[in-house]
């Protein structure tokens, strides 16, 4: 967990004001990663009863715009939040339960950046999830596992 003072300087940084909303948010989301925002807010909630879930909406929003934190959006899952940022990493994610785990690049340094045709782009970040089950859903889904990896060349 980064202390409060970094948290303080990042907002900073980025142009941002320091409230308490905004390091509350950056707390907790230090604390746990993939977050969705409804999470935040209940987490900020149980330190700062004051604080409105839009409040929490409007500082994720801000933070996400300053390049403070991450938003991710794996298929068919609510956004997910992170202060991980601008290392081209990759996520995780389980079908079964949706703990999402960070992975770094798979093919090297920013190689993951080399799409087959860029179509005129100038890329700086390519976003790939890999989906599968956890540890814990393996072991609680055996057979579902098995039957799984059976379709997988």
């Amino acid at each position: 967990m980064a202390p409060l003072a970094d948290d303080a300087q990042r907002l900073r940084d980025a142009g941002l004001r320091v409230t308490g909303p905004r390091l509350a948010v950056l707390d907790v989301l230090a604390e746990h990663p993939h977050a969705t925002a409804d999470t935040v807010a209940r987490l900020v909630r149980t330190a700062h009863r004051s604080i409105s879930t839009q409040a929490v909406y409007d500082v994720l929003a801000a933070c996400s715009e300053a390049g403070l934190v991450r938003r991710i959006e794996p298929a068919g899952s609510a956004a997910r939040f992170e202060t991980r940022t601008g290392d081209n990493h990759h996520h995780l994610v389980c079908r079964a339960c949706g703990r999402t785990t960070d992975v770094d690049c798979a093919v090297g340094e920013r190689a993951c950046l080399t799409p087959s045709d860029a179509a005129g782009y100038v890329v700086d970040e390519a976003e790939v999830v890999f989906w599968g089950l956890c540890p814990a859903c393996q072991h609680d889904r055996p057979s579902h596992h098995r039957e799984m990896t059976k379709e997988i060349p």
